[in-house]
């Protein structure tokens, strides 16, 4: 049998070969790691040029009126006087009322999917939520517009008026576009992204966790409630959290069933404002430099709500998580 005999040359051609090839990947894998970090370098940089425009388009109005503009109600711009509270007001009550509705019948379809529906059902039903959240948001206002406005004008809202009229915020004239109206269109289009994002939350606890209860002799409900909720509850609370950022950024299916009437009501019946809607509805038709700055002053509140509000709500899941995890690493 021939046997193979390496000479001193080609072993030398052997080293200069590895040699070339780990060169070639050292050089590879630092090419890799610079597009990795100008790419995540770009975020930042994009939402510091995002801020940089925003405040210097609005300048000219944060002279004139400082901080005065948040608290100011009457919007004027015959006169140009702006005042941006009532919309202001109006972005935050009805991204809370959009919660109020969602969050509960969201969370109570996500258990029913991943505990307790039968296996040919959560598929389907699964698939049919994450196309909801592919609907353009003007198909979600052309359909408030001809369907729920007066289904809630005839039905819902006499019936709320009637039961818990005792209450301000169910008193006075019935609209049809109001501030409820925009709260429960939000909702509507917020709750494929908490449905889906629980589901996901709810998946990733381990099987462990349910098997340990039950075998306690706990039911499939009170091994949802003590064990499987609160291994979940800071991925569930970013869950919430991303469909509350949906909703104070929505602009055009709320543009067209709230009203857009610059005033604050204690009626829910009553039209409203938001941010988004004032700057869609006006940003046009804005011929003055005043008006325009003041439209970018409402621009840059609605971007400082935005940060602060998922701000606060990162530092409320990492205090949630803290010491155990909850679906929520990736969160």
């Amino acid at each position: 049998m021939a046997s193979t005999v390496t000479t001193p040359a080609g072993r030398a051609r052997g080293t200069l070969r590895a040699s070339l090839a780990e060169q070639r990947g050292s050089r590879g894998d630092l090419v890799f790691r610079a597009v990795l970090t100008i790419a995540a370098a770009a975020v930042p940089a994009l939402l510091a040029v995002l801020l940089m425009e925003l405040v210097r388009g609005s300048e000219l109005a944060i002279s004139r009126f400082g901080l005065r503009f948040i608290t100011d109600s009457i919007w004027d711009p015959v006169a140009e006087r702006f005042g941006a509270w009532p919309l202001l007001a109006g972005t935050l009550l009805s991204s809370l009322l959009a919660l109020c509705i969602a969050v509960p019948l969201s969370l109570g379809v996500a258990i029913y999917l991943t505990e307790f529906a039968p296996r040919a059902v959560r598929q389907p039903v699964a698939f049919v939520i994450q196309l909801l959240a592919a609907i353009p948001s003007v198909v979600y206002g052309l359909w408030g517009i001809f369907v729920l406005i007066p289904l809630l004008r005839t039905t819902l809202f006499p019936l709320l008026r009637g039961a818990l009229g005792f209450l301000p915020l169910f008193q006075g004239p019935i609209y049809g576009p109001s501030m409820l109206t925009a709260g429960i269109i939000l909702a509507i289009m917020v709750m494929p992204y908490i449905i889906s994002v629980s589901r996901e939350v709810l998946l990733a606890v381990p099987g462990s966790q349910r098997e340990a209860a039950l075998g306690l002799g706990a039911t499939r409900w009170e091994a949802v409630r003590t064990a499987i909720l609160p291994y979940a509850r800071s991925g569930l609370i970013g869950a919430v959290i991303l469909g509350l950022g949906r909703a104070l950024g929505e602009t055009m299916a709320v543009t067209m069933v709230i009203g857009n009437r610059n005033d604050v009501s204690a009626s829910l019946f009553a039209p409203g404002y938001t941010m988004a809607a004032a700057i869609a509805n006006e940003f046009s038709e804005a011929v003055k430099d005043i008006h325009l700055s003041a439209l970018a002053y409402v621009a840059l509140l609605l971007f400082v709500v935005t940060v602060l509000v998922n701000a606060g709500a990162r530092l409320l899941i990492w205090r949630v998580a803290r010491g155990a995890g909850a679906g929520s690493g990736a969160l």
